[in-house]
């Protein structure tokens, strides 16, 4: 089954998903954010933590 046909026959079960970042100490909705500052937000590289073992 393709995705495009998963996603049309459960189209009614999904939900919005909120991207919450922390922006100058602040918790912010990332949909809030000027044309701008969502560039930088998709621009910026995630940690990741090695494990030490």
């Amino acid at each position: 089954m393709k995705e495009s046909e998963i996603l049309a026959r459960l189209a009614n079960k999904r939900t919005r998903c909120v991207i919450w970042t922390r922006v100058m100490g602040y918790h912010r909705p990332v949909e809030g954010f000027n044309i701008g500052k969502k560039g930088e937000h998709k621009e910026r590289i995630k940690f990741k933590e090695r494990c030490c073992g």
